[in-house]
């Protein structure tokens, strides 16, 4: 086991994945001699070359559009989206034509492309750079979406998403880059949990607690507070969203009867909003209370320094919570009325 940054581990399964496939190549926006803004791609152009590492105009729409053509052609292209709020110059050309072409050609061209996302908030940037756009392409058939949460993760998805025949949306959370964790190289991809599985972080009785990316952190702590108060919470980290792997949340909906859901997104057509509705109706007999959902609020991102009211936090999990057992909470006031 290997003690690496958020950052590092992806730098190292993009490093694995190049060694391992002479067809993979990787495109985008100072990506090469700089190592990217976050610096993810650091050394990869030096050791590979600037025919694998690819500096790329500003423009994102282009960028994609090279992408289909080499995976024509039998490579598998690993694109960087610089920030978040940047891929929607691009986003026709994924939605309309990378998660479409495996279908419009029966099966005959294959899309293995594979569009890195550094996405949410939290690093006090200006407009465009701390946007969660991943409910745009869980909404769109014939794309995959993953959402890493750890630096274990971070090295085994990455490999995972280059190796999968179809386009994959990679969805990184930014203010993370910088978190560390264990990582266990030796592991390989046969031996690697699915890509398209989600997982029980901590094990819990009362409330089941969904989360993805960055909030998995966040959801980890609230699980810490909550025991402190005496409720114990079951911490899923989804992983994969589109598809979603339900089985282990029905599992755990059916053991506390309780569930909350948190993301950044704003709350309408998020996915939180896909999860509670699929889980009422696969699990209405078994649920205590109406599903929660904590999330960021339906207005534009705000400034840096009004974000860490935007971002869901600890307090505003904990109430959510709360509203989920009955229990006092920020809206008693307003069902009392």
């Amino acid at each position: 086991m290997t003690q690496m940054t958020f950052g590092r581990a992806i730098n190292a399964g993009l490093r694995k994945a190049m060694e391992r496939d002479s067809k993979v190549v990787l495109m985008g926006e100072d990506i090469g001699k700089l190592g990217g803004v976050f610096r993810i791609t650091d050394g990869l152009q030096k050791d590979f070359g600037a025919h694998r590492v690819i500096d790329t105009p500003l423009a994102e729409s282009g960028i994609m559009g090279t992408a289909v053509g080499l995976a024509f052609r039998g490579y598998r292209p690993v694109v960087e989206i610089q920030f978040d709020g940047f891929i929607y110059p691009a986003f026709d050309q994924i939605v309309a034509q990378v998660a479409k072409l495996h279908y419009r050609t029966q099966g005959k061209v294959m899309m293995p492309i594979t569009i890195r996302v550094p996405f949410g908030g939290g690093i006090g940037s200006p407009e465009h750079h701390s946007e969660s756009p991943e409910a745009y392409f869980t909404h769109t058939s014939g794309l995959r979406v993953i959402s890493v949460s750890n630096p274990q993760d971070a090295y085994l998805m990455i490999q995972q998403a280059i190796a999968s025949n179809d386009p994959v949306l990679y969805f990184e959370p930014k203010r993370r880059y910088h978190s560390k964790g264990e990582v266990d190289e030796s592991i390989g991809l046969e031996a690697a949990p699915a890509m398209g599985s989600a997982r029980v972080v901590s094990a819990g009785t009362d409330v089941t607690l969904v989360a993805y990316g960055p909030l998995v952190a966040t959801a980890n702590d609230v699980a810490l507070a909550a025991a402190d108060e005496g409720i114990s919470v079951e911490v899923i980290d989804l992983r994969s969203l589109a598809p979603i792997d339900f089985a282990p949340l029905e599992a755990s909906v059916r053991k506390t009867g309780r569930l909350v859901i948190t993301h950044e997104a704003g709350q309408t057509g998020g996915l939180g909003a896909e999860i509670a509705a699929s889980i009422t109706e696969r699990c209405f007999n078994y649920l205590e209370s109406a599903p929660v959902r904590v999330t960021g609020f339906d207005v534009p991102y705000p400034p840096s320094k009004l974000e860490k009211h935007h971002v869901p936090d600890l307090d505003r999990i904990l109430d959510g919570i709360d509203r989920s057992m009955g229990r006092r909470n920020s809206l008693s006031g307003l069902e009392g009325a």
